[in-house]
């Protein structure tokens, strides 16, 4: 839910945020103060946050990192969307063969593969849809995996039943109920009708939204089921945000503290270095 906030209120701004601001914003939907403090520490030690020290406040800015999830978060949303209708049926395959004793690298290889679109095709073998530029899902593993890795491109022939191949390689009912479950959430008269505002209303849509769609891998259309929900899903997802969108940004912006994102004039304060206590 940082994300979110950071990706629709802060990210192309070059500004840093109070942590008093994010503790108001997620008030509105149930997060206490300690979890939000907690959260951003977190980021921070994981170098999606920088900290920077104004008087006895602390305020919070992107990192290249950050600037990076949001830019592929912004890509997803809004831009590549969630139904792949190529011409062209083209598919990546990364094969694999790593010593049983390399439980880490298998592990850190397949989470990084299925973030990417791949599914498993059989043991050893994973497949996405269209042409995957996998060396940037492998590239800082790439000196523990040498040539244990090799990856073609390829097009289905006779007598593969893509279809098939589909279903036992990815898990298309899970996907399909995650977005019917969103529609039900969300496709009323009313949507969120407990939510205090729509800033509250839009950074919930928002994160679900963004939820769903990482966990998609934008498999081709023609081998999905004919009434794929995805669509209708992306499209209330898109007019809801349109109709939050005015209030929303009116609200951040009142909530908003913020100081000019110089990181360098002033030192980057780390997870080892002052706490982030404030004056309320």
């Amino acid at each position: 839910m940082i994300l979110t906030f950071l990706g629709d209120h802060v990210y192309g701004r070059g500004i840093c945020v109070s942590s008093r601001s994010f503790i108001e914003a997620f008030a509105k939907v149930g997060v206490s103060e300690e979890a939000t403090r907690s959260t951003l520490t977190r980021m921070v030690r994981r170098g999606l946050l920088r900290r920077r020290r104004r008087g006895r406040r602390m305020y919070f800015g992107l990192t290249p990192a950050s600037a990076d999830v949001l830019r592929d978060g912004e890509r997803r949303i809004w831009h590549s969307g969630v139904v792949n209708d190529a011409a062209e049926d083209r598919w990546t395959l990364i094969g694999f063969s790593l010593p049983e004793s390399w439980q880490r690298q298998r592990h850190e290889l397949r989470s990084r593969l299925t973030w990417a679109g791949f599914g498993p095709l059989q043991n050893g073998l994973w497949i996405a849809p269209g042409e995957v530029d996998v060396t940037e899902v492998i590239d800082d593993l790439r000196a523990d995996l040498g040539a244990n890795v090799k990856v073609f491109a390829a097009e289905p022939r006779r007598p593969t039943d893509m279809q098939a191949l589909v279903r036992e390689a990815y898990d298309l009912e899970g996907l399909g109920r995650r977005y019917h479950e969103f529609l039900c959430r969300w496709d009323r008269p009313d949507p969120a009708p407990d939510a205090p505002d729509d800033l509250a209303r839009s950074l919930t849509l928002l994160t679900g939204w963004l939820q769903i769609i990482r966990a998609d891998p934008r498999l081709p259309l023609r081998h999905l089921p004919p009434d794929w929900p995805a669509e209708r899903a992306q499209r209330l997802c898109h007019t809801l945000h349109e109709r939050f969108r005015p209030e929303a940004a009116a609200i951040a912006e009142r909530l908003l503290d913020t100081i000019p994102d110089d990181s360098a004039a002033e030192p980057n304060i780390g997870h080892n270095g002052d706490s982030d206590h404030e004056v309320a």
